[in-house]
């Protein structure tokens, strides 16, 4: 298992045009990583996760379901843009 300290976040309600109902819906984020493991190594990563608006992240232990690649591409981008989606690891 692995903890997940998060660097940076992009949600998609922050660069969606469309109203979101953050009580009700869950908000797709692509999140910035530190995953340190149970034996202390530690490596960086991306992930998508869902979360609502208290921050609650989606309790799950399968992968978000991402419901379009250009859904996927636009918070890539965005991550781009702010200066930390062209990391690799």
């Amino acid at each position: 298992m692995a903890r997940v300290k998060i660097k940076n976040e992009v949600r998609l309600s922050e660069i969606d045009k469309e109203p979101f109902d953050s009580e009700t819906q869950w908000d797709l984020c692509l999140q910035l990583g530190l995953y340190v493991y149970d034996d202390d190594d530690e490596e960086y990563g991306y992930r998508f996760i869902y979360r609502k608006k208290g921050g609650n992240i989606q309790p799950a232990r399968g992968g978000a379901r991402i419901p379009s690649l250009e859904v996927a591409e636009r918070l890539i981008q965005e991550a781009r843009n702010r200066g930390w989606g062209n990391n690799s690891f």
